[in-house]
Order: structure tokens, then sequence, then C-alpha cells
């Protein structure tokens, strides 16, 4: 008995090597950002004692981090893999999670502009959460002055939101040096001081408030990053969609590929 091979019972390389070479680059992305994580935690002592993470009331960015690192690592492991050894199972679970992951986004973005205030609400409890925080997570510090100072803001909803962080409260009976205070970040920038002054927040508001204009960002940081959207919209959008396209085109990559795998295997049954 004969067995002959069709010339087109073959999968097709293009899609096999564009889907690998694809997901190779988030499977080592996924590397650096679980690397990165990893290390952090390792500096902070984490890694050592875990209830360190349970501890902070505010978010430690490190999770995030480390969030972003092994979905990335898992879908370009799974890629990878399904790719190379043609395991339609790991091509639809690579598949699948894209599909996900890109409702998901569209979900937010839609429940983001049609319920705009439940958002700024979640927004300002979530901010002030972490200004309780403040200092219990150099990651997370690092964040919020980066944040303010960028954005030229201070708080939430303005410098008043600082009397949440026991170290800058103006009715605690703590003997903070920062109590009343704002940090560093909410200050007025100096041009003539090329060191950043780091006391500059220090007793402001114990000022009268038509003082504090003089010395310290009074805009809240809602406020802030509203203004900042309308005047950016262009690149936000720009960014949502080349991610989406980035994302429709490994759906197509993975759903060609298992329709190609499939077509071989019932070429080959005869």
């Amino acid at each position: 008995m004969h067995y002959y091979r069709y010339s087109n019972a073959e999968v097709s390389c293009w899609y096999k090597y564009l889907l690998f070479s694809y997901n190779i680059v988030f499977w080592l992305a996924g590397v650096a950002f679980l690397a990165a994580g990893l290390w952090a935690w390792s500096e902070k002592g984490v890694l050592s004692d875990l209830t360190k993470v349970t501890g902070l009331h505010g978010l430690d960015p490190v999770l995030l981090v480390l969030l972003v690192g092994i979905v990335m690592f898992t879908l370009g492991f799974a890629g990878c893999v399904g790719a190379l050894r043609e395991n339609i199972c790991l091509l639809k679970f690579f598949c699948g999670a894209i599909v996900f992951i890109f409702l998901l986004e569209l979900a937010v973005a839609v429940m983001a502009f049609l319920f705009q205030d439940w958002v700024r609400d979640r927004v300002k409890e979530f901010f002030e959460n972490n200004i309780k925080s403040y200092r219990d997570d150099i990651d997370l510090q690092n964040i919020i002055d980066s944040l303010q100072r960028l954005n030229h803001c201070c708080g939430a909803q303005g410098p008043e939101d600082w009397d949440f962080n026991i170290y800058f409260n103006c009715n605690s009976e703590s003997k903070s040096r920062e109590k009343c205070g704002v940090p560093f970040s909410c200050c007025i920038p100096d041009p003539a001081q090329k060191v950043v002054n780091t006391q500059c927040g220090y007793d402001i508001r114990t000022k009268s408030k038509n003082q504090w204009d003089d010395h310290i960002f009074v805009k809240g940081c809602i406020h802030a990053l509203e203004a900042w959207l309308p005047r950016n919209i262009y690149i936000v959008a720009g960014v949502f969609i080349a991610i989406s396209l980035l994302q429709i085109f490994g759906i197509f990559l993975a759903r060609s590929l298992i329709s190609d795998i499939e077509a071989v295997k019932a070429s080959n049954a005869f």
C-alpha cells in the first residue's frame, strides 16, 4: 500500500514563526517584569516576610509589576510553545486569553465613559488610601511624589488630604516633624535651587490658605488628571488603538495557525 503526502498538507511556516516571534517578545518582557518585581521585593525584605504585603493598606506597585509579568510570561510561553509544537490546546488558550483581555479593556473603557462620577469616587478613594500608606512603602512613595511633581498637584482633592496620613495629620498627637505639612513633591520648585529641598513642605498648612499658593500646589491630583486627559486625548487614543491592533494581530495569527493545523490533520487523516 502506498501513502501519498499532499503537497499542501504542511503547516504554514509564515504563520508559525511569525506567531513565535510575536510571542517571544512578550515572553522575554514577562521574564524582565518578574525579575524586576522579585528584585524589588527582595530589597524590601518581602520575600523573607510575606506579611509585609498584607500589612500595607495602600497599593504595593511591585504587585502590579509581578501581575503584568506573570500574565505576559504565561501568554508568551503558551504562544511560543504552541506555535513551535503546533499544539492546538496551547494556541486556543493563548487566543482565548487575548480575546478576554481585549474585551476586558473595552468594557473598562466603556464603563469609565458611562459612569464617570462613580469612577471619580473610586479614584478618590484609591488615592486617599494610598496617601495613608505614603511612608510605609518606598515604591508607593516614589509614585505619589512623581504624580504630584509632574502634574503640579497635591493630594487627591487638595493639600488637606494629607491629613489622612498619620505623619502629616495636623490633629494627631504624633510628634512627627512633618506634622501639618505636605511632602516635598507638593512644593512649587524654585528654579534657582539645584538641590531639592525635601523640607520645603514642613508646617505649610499651619499658615493661612491664601499663603499656600506661594509655596505649594493647591490643585488636587484628581482635578489635574481630569484636565490632563482632554489635552492628551489623541495620545491616549493612539496608545489604546496600538495595543488593540497588536492584540487583534495576535488573535489573527493564532486563529490562522489553528485553522492550518486542523486542516493539515484532516488532510493527513485520509
